[in-house]
């Protein structure tokens, strides 16, 4: 038996004639390489692949300014103009081409507005009415106007008594007395507040009333825009110069057949000279041109208003619970300054509290909010004391642990007074008669496709909250679209 080391030697021996061998084909053989390694081989090692960053050194801070060249000008992708978000969100669009006629709906008219005729009937506004409406701000991006043809409102049985206070108002001021009504609209979320006073300004556009309307009393509250305190003024006020001028701008369109005839008799002071023979136009138009004259010119074109023959006077505010409390504006102390001191609001609670009286009679109208709207416990309080009046049902008591606003407490001290003009309108639900006739409204617009029956009234109306007109569109129209 062969020892060990043979074994191993000759293991070795045929080893290397292995490796012999193959050395012999590796030249005998042609090189041939399934890849290259030039370019690797040759590339510049201080290059970085694309996309890729070095991670930043310790306690260093980068920030990569660099902007991306796939983005242009003329893309999609360009930031909005400055003002083109606000107004995109504050688009109206009170029709719809899509929708088909009502071929009988009726517009509302000097002659028939007044008429209790109307009720639980669907009526159109004229345009001229329309286009008031649209200067003074009256449509809310909220409301279901685009959905139909043309703007139309139901005069429910909310719109009739509203009607009606403008008849007593009219009729007072054919006496010797001249009556300011006074109300505020309140209800229900979605119930019809802001549509019932779009109602009542189109009442007052169509009986040839001087119309002054306050859109959304959040925006004089809620400090986007310049003041400055009033000069002379005790307690301290302080006046919205930009604001004021604004609001002197809606007026002057939306009363466009007043101020054409309109002149000036009264001999006003003004920090700017009024033109020789000028009319009652050009002094609304140097409050507008001129924002730090627009306060003096707001209280003398009142003055004008408030001479003997001058048309009566609706005064209109949209979100009542913002003015009743502190605004976001702030004093010299740099403590926040009550809504009553600020001079356009001064000049409104007045004349609903009742403090003032519109020389020649007319309306003051104010609608509450349960969308948009801050906690007002002083408000609250006395829309429910009013209430509890009329109910004739236990009056509330105040919260002790509530913080009170005498302010506004004392403001709307009339609400609790049954012999005052000042008087609460709440805003319910539709009965099943108002129901079906707007209802009926939808589907002959072509945007409700079922057939209007007594049962099918009768579950819409139940889903609605019991007759809820906010629920009521959204379930018969929106839910479809």
């Amino acid at each position: 038996m062969p020892s060990a080391n043979c074994l191993r030697s000759f293991s070795q021996l045929s080893l290397d004639a292995t490796a012999h061998s193959t050395a012999a084909s590796r030249f005998l053989q042609p090189r041939v390489a399934c890849f290259s390694t030039s370019a690797a081989r040759h590339a510049n090692p201080q290059m970085k692949k694309k996309g890729m960053t070095a991670a930043p050194k310790k306690g260093v801070k980068t920030l990569n300014t660099k902007k991306s060249k796939g983005a242009s000008n003329n893309d999609m992708g360009k930031r909005p103009a400055q003002g083109e978000r606000k107004a995109q969100r504050k688009r109206i669009v009170l029709s719809n081409n899509n929708a088909l006629e009502v071929s009988s709906l009726k517009d509302l008219s000097k002659a028939n507005v007044l008429s209790e005729a109307n009720q639980g009937l669907v009526m159109g506004l004229p345009e001229p009415v329309v286009d008031a409406l649209r200067d003074v701000e009256a449509f809310k991006t909220t409301q279901g106007w685009s959905f139909f043809r043309r703007p139309a409102v139901l005069m429910r049985k909310e719109a009739i008594q509203l009607v009606q206070l403008f008849k007593e108002a009219e009729d007072s001021a054919a006496g010797a007395t001249k009556r300011t009504i006074r109300r505020i609209l309140t209800g229900e979320r979605k119930g019809g507040k802001s549509t019932l006073l779009l109602q009542g300004l189109s009442t007052a556009f169509l009986r040839q009333w001087f119309v002054i309307n306050l859109p959304e009393c959040q925006d004089i509250v809620n400090a986007h825009t310049d003041y400055a305190p009033l000069e002379g003024s005790k307690p301290i006020q302080y006046t919205q110069d930009t604001y004021t001028a604004g609001l002197l701008s809606q007026t002057l369109k939306a009363n466009k057949a007043y101020f054409e005839k309109a002149t000036i008799t009264q001999k006003h002071e003004l920090p700017v000279t009024l033109p020789a023979k000028a009319k009652l136009k050009d002094l609304v138009a140097i409050g507008i041109a001129n924002a730090e004259a627009s306060w003096p010119v707001f209280k003398a074109l009142w003055t004008e208003l408030s001479q003997p023959g001058q048309p009566q006077i609706l005064l209109a505010a949209e979100g009542l619970s913002h003015i009743m409390q502190n605004s976001e504006y702030m004093n010299a102390d740099v403590k926040r300054i009550h809504a009553h001191d600020l001079t356009i609001v001064r000049h409104f609670v007045d004349h609903l509290s009742g403090a003032k009286q519109l020389p020649n009679g007319g309306m003051v109208l104010a609608a509450t909010s349960k969308s948009n709207a801050p906690t007002s416990p002083a408000l609250d309080f006395r829309i429910k004391s009013a209430e509890a009046l009329k109910t004739k049902t236990e009056l509330p008591q105040w919260n002790p642990y509530t913080a009170v606003d005498m302010r506004t407490m004392d403001a709307l001290k009339d609400l609790s007074d049954p012999k005052a003009d000042l008087d609460v309108l709440e805003v319910g639900g539709l009965s099943k008669e108002e129901a079906r006739s707007i209802m009926e409204y939808y589907a002959e617009s072509g945007m409700l496709r079922h057939q209007v029956n007594d049962s099918f009234v009768t579950e819409k109306w139940s889903l609605a909250g019991m007759g809820n007109i906010g629920e009521l569109e959204k379930n018969s129209v929106r839910t479809r679209l």
